[in-house]
């Protein structure tokens, strides 16, 4: 199990997503210059990712895995599907809600039809990032239950990272704890005793649209080439 970091028990909201990401890097200071690769939870993530990326010196992707819920609790991670069609299924939250291999079959065809269409537009303007033997950090603009986030990193594991941590601005602490079962670290600014939302902790928290976000990784691309 990973360790978990929690900097304040604050409830106090965030002005927005690019305030939370300058916050986080502060806090995460020890990962510049060290081969670095920022992957956002798409859409608001990304927003993240760009701000920990740019004052980090890491480079900045976005992260497509897709979780496969468990049946009557789309809610609860079973497994997750990477981007390039490999799955990881979690043998105990089979067992626990009775998922059967047709279940999961169709689970894993459903996931990979969402990824290819998010590949489809995404990719076009941000080519993948080779994350093998590199320091990855994964970021998304808070978490409540989690359970995308854990499939993300169970897909990200499977790519042979040097290391793995999950970046958060806000989360309740039984979801971090959770978290850090799967990677090696989890670093959250805050962690309120009572938590609702994760929109409940930004004053600004509008979403996120496509174009935005094809903008925001044409950018990411831009500064890869430099």
């Amino acid at each position: 199990m990973g360790s978990v970091r929690v900097l304040s028990r604050s409830g106090e909201p965030f002005e927005d997503r690019v305030e939370a990401g300058c916050m986080l890097a502060g806090a995460l200071d020890e990962y510049r210059g060290v081969n670095a690769v920022v992957l956002g939870v798409p859409r608001g993530g990304m927003v993240l990712a760009w701000e920990l990326a740019r004052r980090l010196g890491a480079q900045t992707d976005l992260v497509l895995a897709r979780k496969l819920g468990a049946p009557g609790n789309p809610e609860l991670a079973i497994g997750s599907v990477s981007e390039d069609g490999r799955a990881f299924i979690h043998d105990e939250a089979v067992a626990l809600t009775g998922a059967s291999r047709e279940y999961i079959r169709m689970e894993k065809e459903r996931a990979m039809t969402e990824i290819a269409r998010r590949a489809g537009r995404y990719r076009q303007v941000c080519p993948r990032v080779g994350i093998a033997g590199r320091n990855v950090l994964l970021t998304d603009d808070g978490v409540a239950t989690g359970s995308t986030m854990e499939a993300a990193a169970w897909a990200v594991r499977r790519d042979n990272p040097a290391k793995v941590v999950i970046a958060l601005p806000v989360a309740p602490e039984d979801t971090l704890r959770r978290l850090a079962k799967g990677v090696d670290e989890v670093v959250c600014l805050r962690c309120p005793p009572c938590f609702q939302s994760v929109g409940q902790f930004y004053r600004l928290f509008e979403q996120v649209e496509d174009e935005a976000l094809l903008a925001l990784l044409e950018a990411c691309t831009r500064e890869r080439s430099r």
